[in-house]
């Protein structure tokens, strides 16, 4: 007797990342367990996700059917796919035609970065930003006259030397925005590999254990020939050395300091008392300051919803006083109370992150990602 042929295909995380960018409709059937899914999953525009945890699923799908759509796309998900393609397999079994699994699962979800164009530069460049959507980070590359600078890279540091090489550009200089407690910074690592510049902000750096430039304002960091500069604003809060960027005046690239729809939060290294005022400060002085036009281009979002056209995540730093809730509050003891007593969880192994970005730890590979497993939560209205 012959076997069954199943239509089962495998979605790269890709994949899946153009099909959110698309806003199609997509069905997600997530066999993990329930508190991994309440804690972190893949949501979209239109995308409707059910958890089943596998274990429930052993004896068959029989009992689960009604909850799946017949003629939509179904997606099924576990943490590194094996569970998803046993249970995929069972519901192509069972008549459905469209249905896939997510290769590598939640893992290859959490490491995919996937480059979109943010615009071009006045003078032959252009601004393209990374979007690590299983996650919700944001890095940048700046290219100008064949060369570039990477801002506030990921540990996938494999992704900008191959985009770079794609378009024979030479990454000149590395840049982090400030020492990162979210995730694991791939500046440092990054520079070393091609022979770049690594800049990070001083006084984030009094205990780092390696070398580095001094991130300071009024400096301005050339890439390519034609004049591309970009000014350092010093911009603390988020960390106490926090330095925003503002390329060809044009582009805002605000770190962790401000969101599309929040603010950043000024506790992950223990100081929020100290730091709030810095940041309230940075946010309603400093930044008020600035042109209205500028495009705001933060290192991190914490929701879908903040997704635009073809995967962008940037606002006007005009619209963003009129619309963000973290800029409306003009009571500053309000202020101080909102961002000291409401803020989200912390974000997953976040002191070891921290001491990893300061170079004071080595995990392997694996351990690190296991300590970036989850959101980052690093703004004060994240879930």
């Amino acid at each position: 007797m012959m076997e069954q042929q199943t239509n089962v295909q495998a979605m790269t995380a890709h994949e899946l990342t153009q099909h959110l960018f698309a806003q199609e409709e997509l069905f997600i059937l997530d066999v993990r367990n329930t508190s991994d899914y309440e804690n972190w999953r893949i949501e979209g525009h239109r995308v409707v996700s059910v958890n089943i945890p596998y274990f429930d699923l052993l004896d068959g799908v029989e009992g689960v059917l009604e909850k799946i759509p017949v003629k939509q796309k179904v997606l099924v998900v576990c943490a590194k796919e094996g569970s998803s393609i046993f249970v995929a397999e069972m519901l192509a079994e069972a008549g459905f035609t469209d249905v896939s699994y997510l290769q590598g699962g939640m893992k290859a979800w959490s490491e995919h970065l996937e480059p979109v164009k943010v615009g071009d530069l006045r003078d032959g460049g252009a601004i393209y930003q990374f979007v690590r959507i299983g996650k919700g980070c944001l890095s940048y590359m700046i290219v100008s006259g064949g060369e570039a600078a990477v801002v506030d890279s990921l540990r996938m540091t494999d992704v900008y030397e191959a985009f770079a090489a794609k378009h024979q550009w030479t990454i000149k200089h590395t840049i982090d925005t400030h020492l990162h407690a979210d995730h694991i910074s791939g500046g440092k690592k990054l520079a070393d590999r091609v022979d770049a510049s690594y800049w990070l902000p001083e006084k984030d750096a009094e205990e780092v254990t390696y070398s580095y430039r001094k991130l300071e304002e009024g400096q301005e960091i050339q890439v390519g020939t034609t004049k591309i500069a970009i000014l350092p604003i010093y911009s603390p809060g988020h960390t106490i050395g926090s330095t925003s960027l503002i390329v060809d005046d044009v582009y805002f690239l605000t770190g962790d300091i401000l969101f599309v729809a929040s603010i950043g939060r000024p506790d992950l290294a223990g100081k929020a008392e100290d730091w709030v005022g810095d940041l309230r400060d940075t946010l309603y002085n400093r930044y008020k300051e600035l042109p209205e036009h500028l495009v705001v281009l933060p290192a991190h979002f914490g929701s879908y919803t903040e997704l635009g056209p073809m995967g962008v995540v940037s606002a006007r730093l005009g619209d963003l006083y009129r619309n963000n809730p973290g800029l409306t509050i003009a009571d500053e003891s309000e202020f101080r109370h909102i961002v000291t007593h409401h803020l989200p969880p912390q974000p997953n192994a976040y002191q070891e992150i921290r001491q990893v970005n300061m170079g004071k730890l080595k995990p392997s590979e694996e351990e690190q990602q296991e300590m970036e497993v989850g959101p980052n939560r690093c703004a004060i209205h994240d879930k």
